[in-house]
This record gives C-alpha cells, sequence and structure tokens, in this order.
C-alpha cells in the first residue's frame, strides 16, 4: 500500500512510527516500511513501487509494503541506524553514501572501473559481492537487493561544458565522498560531498559552481531549470542496497521471506541496462528541457580516467587497506 506524503509531515510520521502507528488499515500479517531519499520520479523510487506492487502480490496482501521516499522518515545518513534499530523494516541506500563506515562500499564508484553492463551482470552474486553484504550485516543490516542505480554520471554547470579535466580547476563542486572526490580534487576542483536532495538549493543560490548527478537524477531533479550546460559519461557504478532489519527477516515465515526476496531479484534485473553507454533519450530529455547536454567521446573519457582514477584508487587503498586490496582483485575478476 504505496504511501504518498507531504514532506513537510516528516515529524509527524516519525512520532506515528515511535508510537507504533505505521499499522495497515487492512488485516495483513506482516509491514515493510521501506524510507529512501528520492523523489517519486526517480527510477529507483518507480522500481521500489514495483517492487511493493509485486511483493502484495506475491504474498495475497499478508506484507503490507509501505514506501516512505524523499527523506520524508528518516534523512539519508539516518536509513542505516533506523533499520539497524528496528525503527523501521527496510531502507534503500545508496552505496557511497556508506562513506568512513564502510569505505569498501565505494569501489564501485572509482571513476570509469565498473560501469559495464557485463560488468554490473558478473557482480551480482560474486565474491565481491558477498565481501560487501558481510560488511553490511556487520552493520547490522542484511542487504537483500544490489539495485544500480546509475552508470553513468553527469557533471553540469551555468558557466562552459565541463568536457576536460582543465575545465574543473578552482570550481566548488558537489562531490560524493571522501574517496571519489580525491578524483576531483586532482583536477583543481573544489568538492562538497552533500546528498542529491540538497544539491538543486546549492546550485541555486550559489552555493556549488558545479554539480553531478546520474543522467536520469538530473531530470528528475531537475537540474535543467539552474544549470545550463550537462556533460555526461559513463563514469561510476552506483547501487541502491535494499537492505532490512536483520531480526524482522528472520522472523518472517519462510515462504514470505522467499517471494520478498524474488521480488528485489527481479527489481535488480529491472535496473540494470542492456547496452553499455550513456543512453541517448535521457541525454535528449534534457535538452529538450533547455540544457545544452551532451555525452563524452571514448578519448575524453579516457583522459577524465587518467586524471581521477590513480588518486581515487590511492584514497581508496589508504582508507580500506587489505580489505580494498581483495576487493579490487575481484573486481578486476569481474
Amino acid at each position: 500500500m504505496n504511501r504518498i506524503h507531504i514532506p513537510a509531515r516528516r515529524s509527524l510520521l516519525a512520532a506515528a512510527l515511535a508510537a507504533g502507528l505505521g499499522a495497515p488499515a487492512f488485516a495483513a500479517d506482516f509491514t515493510m516500511r521501506i524510507s529512501h531519499q528520492f523523489p517519486p520520479t526517480h527510477h529507483t523510487a518507480l522500481n521500489l513501487a514495483q517492487f511493493e506492487k509485486d511483493v502484495e502480490a506475491a504474498t495475497n496482501g499478508r506484507v503490507d509494503v509501505q514506501i516512505f521516499g524523499a527523506a520524508q522518515l528518516f534523512k539519508p545518513n539516518q536509513n542505516h541506524p533506523a533499520v539497524a534499530s528496528g525503527k523501521v523494516e527496510a531502507a534503500a541506500i545508496l552505496n557511497f553514501q556508506w562513506g568512513g563506515t564502510i569505505p569498501e562500499m565505494s569501489v564501485t564508484i572509482i571513476p570509469y572501473l565498473m560501469t559495464s553492463v557485463a560488468k554490473q551482470k558478473a557482480f551480482m552474486g560474486s565474491d565481491a559481492a558477498k565481501l560487501l553484504d558481510a560488511k553490511m550485516a556487520e552493520r547490522g543490516v542484511k542487504n537483500i537487493a544490489w539495485i544500480v542505480d546509475t552508470n553513468d554520471g553527469i557533471f553540469t554547470s551555468a558557466k562552459k561544458p565541463l568536457v576536460a579535466p582543465a575545465d574543473f580547476q578552482g570550481l566548488k563542486i558537489r562531490g560524493l565522498n571522501k574517496l571519489f572526490d580525491a578524483g576531483l580534487s586532482a583536477m583543481g576542483a573544489q568538492p562538497s560531498a552533500m546528498p542529491g536532495s540538497e544539491v538543486y538549493q546549492a546550485l541555486q543560490t550559489g552555493v556549488l559552481d558545479a554539480g553531478f548527478t546520474g543522467v536520469k537524477a538530473a531530470n528528475s531533479r531537475k537540474f535543467y531549470e539552474v544549470q545550463k550546460y550537462g556533460v555526461a559519461s559513463n563514469i561510476i557504478l552506483a547501487f541502491d542496497n535494499l537492505v532490512v532489519n536483520p531480526k524482522w527477516w528472520d522472523g518472517l515465515p519462510a515462504d514470505v521471506r522467499g517471494e520478498i526476496q524474488k521480488a528485489a531479484d527481479k527489481a535488480v534485473q529491472r535496473s540494470i541496462r542492456q547496452e553499455d553507454g550513456v543512453p541517448p533519450e535521457d541525454v535528449k530529455v534534457l535538452n529538450e528541457k533547455g540544457m545544452e547536454a551532451i555525452a563524452l567521446t571514448k578519448a575524453q573519457e579516457k583522459a577524465m580516467a587518467d586524471a581521477m582514477q590513480p588518486a581515487v584508487k590511492k584514497a581508496f587503498l589508504a582508507e580500506t587497506g587489505a580489505d580494498g586490496e581483495k576487493l579490487l582483485q575481484l573486481v578486476d575478476k569481474l
């Protein structure tokens, strides 16, 4: 039963959760509340809406899936502790937002390392994925899905297209986390990591000169209203991990747990693109809405990779040590 709420009611919703008032109006046996940060038109939000339908249909209404998007219940950095503590049953968390808590999760956003469709498919169920699943389990949550958020990114700017490393010199730009931002700093930019939900206002007010997000997200978050130029490429692989509270999960009947897992697996399959490259239709949409958007050529991508990847890998290994080195070896084998 999908919930559409107004973000201003976050405190009221949180109070309802604390008071146990989130129960469905019908006699479902189990409730699965999912918190996430994405706006309603975001592709992951739409994917989770289909997941909700799949679960409720497959369980004949025994499970009531309640989705609270757009950071209504919890801010992005609050989702992990909320699930681990049992305040909510589940959340969708961008993998790179684990930051210093699980720095190994940032392996997928090393520029131009894992963005091919073949790598994405090989990653699912791989030893690399299992290593990261275990890291999340150590932090009190169980991961049931690696939903692809994007395997591309777009640098946006108000003054000129950012097509070469030299174009980033001195720019105040949206970063992702300390590791990815090492690559931006290597090009002379001044990155500031922040959730996607905060970037529009930062661009609008001049706190940032330039933005960075997935190409589809640049549309759903309306970057075209505040940024003139966009330069897209297959730069990172970002996942939205669907994590659940282990105690809640283990308390479900095996058949119910199985149907939820099947629905999660379907969500993963829907998220994987069929072809490499930035989808031309996604770039076209941005152009139709007033942004001058282009995709980098292979040669331009290589120049960006040469400028960013060494610095990010160095920062990654410094932060992760032996586990990070092992993870890079596993990724290289995919």
